[in-house]
């Protein structure tokens, strides 16, 4: 039987979260049953919108309650299966939260090819960060050559992939961050044409 981790929300947090809102926990993980597949994850999501979860405020998802396991999009190695389509050693994208292992329904994930891009890409650029900022940008803010996009939370995956494609549709990309190192980031690396650090005086 193979052992694992996981991590729980012990509280809510108040403010900015803190180690103590959390809590490791081990346990077994058991066969799986039909329809399932026994995963072991390799890369797991860490996204703005898992601070809500961490409440009990009303939102348009429900909250994680206490003692239950974070949740999270997770890329995870295919241990054992009970599917066809899966066998183990396939590279999978699912919903398992922060833990180490786990039994998911085969039917939730969906196969990735490691060999034609890096599989964490899935939870990044590739995954909801990214389609978040091209449907957000291109839908909505529809950005024009020579116009001026001001991204807030520039260097987080969101706002480094609003900051990427406002340069292909040709417009100037200035980019909000906090700290020299993220702005350093965001002008030498990811090619903002201008960058903010908004904790500077």
């Amino acid at each position: 039987m193979t052992n694992g981790t996981r991590i729980v929300l012990a509280a809510r947090p108040h403010g900015e979260p803190k180690d103590s809102d959390f809590r490791f926990e081990e346990f077994d993980l058991s066969e799986p049953g039909p329809g399932e597949v026994a995963l072991e994850t390799l890369y797991l999501s860490l996204d703005p919108y898992m601070r809500g979860r961490m409440s009990a405020a009303k939102s348009y998802a429900a909250p994680v309650e206490i003692g239950d396991t974070m949740v999270g999009a997770t890329v995870s190695r295919v241990l054992t299966s009970t599917v066809d389509d899966f066998a183990p050693g396939d590279v999978v994208l699912g919903y398992a939260g922060w833990r180490t292992h786990s039994i998911e329904q085969a039917k939730y994930l969906r196969k990735l090819d490691p060999e034609a891009i890096s599989p964490s890409t899935a939870l990044g650029v590739l995954g909801m960060p990214g389609f978040t900022a091209y449907a957000g940008l291109l839908t909505i803010g529809k950005p024009q050559p020579g116009e001026t996009v001001v991204v807030a939370a520039a260097a987080g995956p969101v706002g480094s992939a609003v900051g990427q494609i406002s340069k292909l549709k040709g417009a100037r990309a200035v980019g909000i961050a906090g700290g020299p190192d993220k702005v350093a980031y965001l002008k030498d690396e990811l090619g903002f044409d201008a960058a903010i650090d908004h904790r500077a005086d």
